[in-house]
């Protein structure tokens, strides 16, 4: 059996960098990443048998923990019938039924494969919709790495130092506005700036990829205020937070109707989907009944509509964001208090099953203040815990996630973990 040692030299010999997606190397805390042999629950096995806590859950989707028995036989179920189709089937319609039903913003949605698919056909969407041509973004969120919004990225673009992309031709980043995150004055700027010009606002509500960061009181209605002065799309990117926070996302939590919204992650139960939505009158501009071209020959695919079925049923019939919450609660709260024991400078941002540790004494409210935690501190911290059986997320700009799963016997370890890791630095 080979170990992660041996797998990832192997993998450097024939994959870029070792991995699949950047952040998985380990450039940012350092050290070498581990392989993954099993995952069930809360729980990794690596292929060194050991046995870690896990606050990755797959960047997100495994909010029920993972290996789940009710997703895992509905997965089964459906590979019974085949694996693609190429063609409609009912699993897509009852998907479609759910997400109208969970998320009251969205009338019409269509499936796609990735987040990365969704936010850029949403943002084309809304090009093809206003006939205009500027998109304004938030720096630090991330939305996938099409050309047009890989444009002060987060997510493993700000890890590894480069949160704009070698690649992208400058004349598609003219067409991108770049404000900072919770700055409603600078909104208003950009519109002034631009006018008549801009086709869409797009922004995570609740950023994720820079780390969490919340919406400071009253920027959301803000931005939803003037996109619709301006004749322009508001669009949220819920592909992490959406499912996730409240059946509803974050237009839920702030009472927003956004006009298109981007999802992700959960809305698969751990298979790869994307699906975008919103307002009928948008929707209906898409082929084949509009002049807005989107299309993916896996869209709808069988398997992972019966597997996103299940996770979304499942968090439905259960209601479980109560119990979340309570942990994330738990979890900063024995971050604070060690913290405070050390005299250690850090925050916490937390709604439900989200959260981060940034090391810094100020309020971390945009991708700015987010760079001014301190990484050394977040890569001790980080293999500190890892050594103790926890595996935080391996970048100091990333979000920890938490599933029904890490109730009980899990919660307690890894408290203990985090506890005496900071104890220790």
């Amino acid at each position: 059996m080979a170990t992660s040692e041996q797998l990832f030299a192997r993998a450097l010999k024939l994959i870029p960098g070792g991995v699949n997606s950047p952040v998985r190397a380990f450039r940012s805390v350092g050290g070498a990443p581990f392989f993954v042999k099993s995952a069930n629950g809360a729980t990794l096995t690596t292929e060194d048998g050991r046995e870690l806590v896990d606050f990755v859950c797959t960047w997100g989707p495994a909010i029920h923990g993972h290996n789940h028995p009710g997703i895992r036989k509905a997965i089964a179920a459906a590979l019974d019938r085949g694996t693609s189709f190429g063609a409609p089937n009912a699993d897509e319609v009852e998907m479609a039924e759910l997400i109208t039903r969970l998320v009251p913003s969205i009338a019409k949605v269509r499936m796609c494969n990735s987040g990365t698919e969704a936010t850029m056909s949403a943002v084309r969407l809304a090009r093809g919709f206003t006939g205009r041509d500027k998109i304004i973004k938030f720096s630090g969120c991330y939305h996938g790495h099409s050309d047009s919004l890989l444009i002060k990225a987060g997510s493993g673009a700000l890890t590894h130092g480069h949160p704009d992309s070698a690649g992208i031709p400058a004349a598609f980043a003219r067409e991108t506005v770049v404000i900072p995150f919770n700055d409603p004055a600078a909104l208003d700027a950009a519109f002034a700036a631009n006018p008549g010009d801009i086709a869409g606002v797009i922004l995570e509500p609740y950023m994720g990829n820079v780390g969490f960061v919340r919406a400071e009181p009253g920027f959301l209605q803000h931005v939803r205020a003037a996109c619709t002065a301006a004749g322009a799309l508001l669009i949220f990117d819920e592909v992490m937070t959406g499912f996730r926070l409240a059946r509803g996302g974050v237009q839920e939590l702030e009472g927003i109707t956004p006009d298109l919204t981007t999802l992700g992650k959960i809305i698969g139960g751990g298979l790869p989907v994307g699906a975008f939505g919103g307002r009928a009158d948008v929707m209906d501009r898409l082929a084949p009944l509009g002049p807005v071209y989107q299309a993916g020959t896996l869209s709808g695919n069988p398997l992972a509509m019966a597997a996103g079925i299940a996770s979304l049923r499942e968090l439905d019939e259960k209601d479980p964001y109560a119990r979340l919450d309570a942990l994330g609660r738990r979890i900063r709260d024995s971050v604070l208090a060690a913290a405070r024991e050390k005299g250690l400078p850090v925050q916490v941002p937390q709604t439900g099953s989200m959260f981060s540790i940034f090391f810094t004494p100020d309020r971390v409210r945009d991708y700015d203040s987010a760079l001014r935690s301190d990484a050394k501190v977040f890569s001790r911290f980080f293999h500190a815990c890892l050594a103790r059986g926890v595996y935080l997320p391996p970048s100091p700009y990333e979000t920890c996630f938490l599933s029904t799963a890490h109730e009980g016997p899990a919660v307690d370890r890894a408290c203990e973990a985090l506890t005496l890791s900071l104890r220790g630095l």
